[in-house]
């Protein structure tokens, strides 16, 4: 039915383009509220939603507005780029750099060098498409670990060492796919030769002075800016950097980091960050459900094979190998940087989920490769990216738990709900209030303080909160 509507407006048509958006958003919206019943993160309703109203199922959205949205792709890794940037601190990350050092280069290229081993050696791929597969191994995704992190409250040397690593994380993988991309793409071409090795690396190296550079302008003009002239000039420079990325033929990726990253240390402005993570889901959501949309679901289940091995057997033997060299690495890693053991036995296991970067990468990459070897990389991105984010946060919560980062109450228990945290500010202010009060004299006796202490129980809180929360921050 929906098709003979586009029929009648014309597949190419304004009209079409904007009801396809909009179907896209709504759809993915309503995925959520489903995915929340099963505590699942949004990224894996958005993938599924992608292929619900793809090709293969519903087919809501024309190949001509699906085509006509890649540019959508570099725009949502801009943001996700930049937000990474937040965590490169260097009064934070001067006090263990090298340790975190050791280990992320461990963790991340060892489940690199897994992927690759299996894949060119094992199963004997050619070399562009394992080197590309094996690069888009390394990254890992923050997200729902995070999430995790918030709602236990989870601290300690394990947590530290965990929300340092997934940041550099980002890097080493940004690194690694720079030249895996140069040289498969150098491969394609009439023969490999030294300046196409090159002149990727040196573009790659120009994005992140440029990205530099953009950040001693973000920071001039974000002077005395309202709110809204703020979140117009930082995405406007997020853009123009996404341009000559574009013009270049590089990702944006280094290049938004290293804005990310400048900016924080010049102008210790963490605000900007928050505003723009309320700016981006909608574009962040139009990225993974574009990307589900384009996940060439026949490829995996209808028997399709890339050389002489089944597709399906290199997504499954994908999705084992990269979690035994996650462990293998950050165990290695841990060990030579003398962490302790709690922490060495569980990072990698908090470290499993893949998706933001990594699907952005591939999607960069089946458009940079092209063909069937290109398709292929993001059909197995892709589908390993749900399965990974299905395990993901079991997995963080059970390694904040072994790790003894969070207790065994909190780990039978529900999440920490936004009205919980409430309650505990609450709380908190209450307190405050008390000691000034005690600081004063105006609680001098133990009965007195014994009263103090027992008139707002747990309930008193819930019951306060209900009344008065609504006037809580107002200034």
């Amino acid at each position: 039915m929906i098709n003979v509507l586009y029929e009648k407006l014309g597949y190419g048509s304004v009209s079409v383009i904007i009801i396809s958006v909009a179907i896209m958003l709504f759809c993915g919206f309503l995925t959520t509220r489903l995915t929340k019943l099963l505590k699942l993160p949004n990224v894996t309703a958005y993938i599924i939603t992608g292929i619900i109203i793809g090709p293969f199922v519903l087919d809501l959205i024309p190949e001509t507005v699906s085509s006509g949205m890649n540019f959508i792709s570099d725009i949502a890794l801009a943001f996700i780029a930049f937000s990474v940037g937040e965590y490169f601190r260097v009064d934070v990350l001067k006090k263990n750099l090298g340790k975190l050092v050791v280990i992320t280069l461990f963790e991340s290229l060892a489940a690199s060098v897994f992927v690759f081993v299996l894949t060119y050696f094992i199963l004997g791929l050619n070399v562009s498409f394992s080197l590309v597969l094996a690069a888009l191994a390394s990254a890992t995704a923050p997200a729902s670990t995070m999430m995790t992190i918030r709602q236990t409250k989870a601290s300690g040397d394990f947590v530290e060492t965990l929300l340092s690593v997934v940041a550099f994380d980002d890097v080493i993988s940004l690194l690694a796919f720079s030249i895996a991309i140069s040289v498969a793409s150098a491969s394609l071409g009439s023969g490999f030769s030294f300046a196409d090795f090159i002149l990727p690396l040196a573009y790659n190296v120009l994005m992140i002075g440029i990205g530099v550079i953009l950040a001693f302008a973000l920071k001039f003009l974000m002077k005395k800016r309202s709110t809204d002239n703020r979140l117009i000039v930082s995405v406007a420079l997020l853009f123009l950097l996404c341009g000559i990325g574009a013009v270049l033929g590089v990702s944006p990726l280094l290049g938004c980091m290293a804005m990310g990253m400048v900016y924080i240390n010049i102008s210790g402005d963490d605000k900007l960050f928050k505003q723009l993570n309320y700016f981006s889901p909608p574009i962040l959501l139009l990225f993974f459900v574009h990307s589900g949309v384009n996940f060439r679901i026949n490829m995996l289940f209808s028997g399709g094979s890339f050389g002489a091995v089944p597709l399906i057997v290199i997504g499954v033997l994908y999705f084992i190998v990269r979690i035994a060299g996650k462990y293998a690495g950050a165990f290695t890693g841990c060990a030579i940087a003398k962490k302790p053991k709690k922490t060495r036995n569980c990072l990698g296991l908090a470290l499993i989920p893949q998706a933001g970067v990594a699907i952005g990468l591939a999607a960069l990459a089946a458009r940079t490769i092209g063909g069937e070897e290109g398709a292929v990389i993001q059909t197995i991105i892709l589908s390993s990216s749900i399965l990974y984010e299905l395990i993901g946060p079991a997995c963080a919560k059970l390694s904040l738990y072994l790790s003894g980062a969070i207790n065994a109450t909190v780990m039978l228990s529900e999440p920490i709900t936004e009205k919980q945290n409430k309650v505990d500010e609450l709380k908190e202010r209450v307190m405050a209030i008390q000691k000034e009060i005690d600081a004063e004299s105006y609680a001098n006796t133990e009965e007195e303080k014994a009263f103090n202490e027992s008139a707002f129980t747990e309930d008193s809180y819930s019951d306060y909160y209900k009344r008065y929360g609504k006037h809580i921050n107002r200034r």
